[in-house]
């Protein structure tokens, strides 16, 4: 009976280990992502502003870039996420303040996903944007989560709540 007692503790004490290993390697890779694809994005907005024509250079631009980085580094860099990543760097133009204690809404946060940071650049209110990025980091929501609650119009429900009666 001792030698199961030991080695579920010694399982435990392994699997907790092998699972916050887990997290963090998850969360330097996120964390490097949104880094990469930050500077990623600000390369491409200080060329578009250096050109005379922006619209018509930033489009050739993109989609130069988008050929050569595809041929050389694979999916994930269609024209389509190189707009998001140029719209990231200009919704999110903060990066020293990369911390939880920044409450800015232009300020990443290292506690969100490149996945997460995709889906709040659809929410177009800056305030709303806030909320989402709150809430999503106090209460760990998933990317998943974070969708539905857009998708549900939870700030805009909570906001006319709180101001019932105001609006009447």
């Amino acid at each position: 009976m001792s030698k199961n007692i030991e080695l579920n503790d010694v399982y435990s004490s392994i699997k907790d280990i092998l699972e916050t290993s887990r997290k963090n390697v998850f969360r330097n890779i996120n964390s490097a992502m949104v880094r990469t694809y930050w500077n990623i994005g600000r390369i491409i907005v200080e060329e578009e502003q250096k050109g005379k024509d922006r619209a018509e250079y930033g489009e050739y631009l993109i989609k130069e870039l988008s050929k050569r980085l595809t041929r050389d580094f694979g999916r994930g860099f269609d024209e389509r996420n190189l707009r998001y990543i140029r719209l990231f760097y200009i919704k999110f133009k903060n990066w020293n303040a990369l911390s939880s204690e920044s409450q800015k809404g232009d300020a990443l946060r290292h506690q969100l996903s490149w996945s997460h940071y995709r889906m709040l650049l659809k929410v177009e209110n800056e305030n709303a944007r806030n909320f989402y990025i709150n809430e999503s980091i106090s209460n760990n929501w998933s990317t998943r989560e974070l969708d539905r609650q857009i998708n549900s119009l939870l700030f805009e429900r909570l906001s006319l709540s709180r101001y019932k009666s105001k609006i009447n």
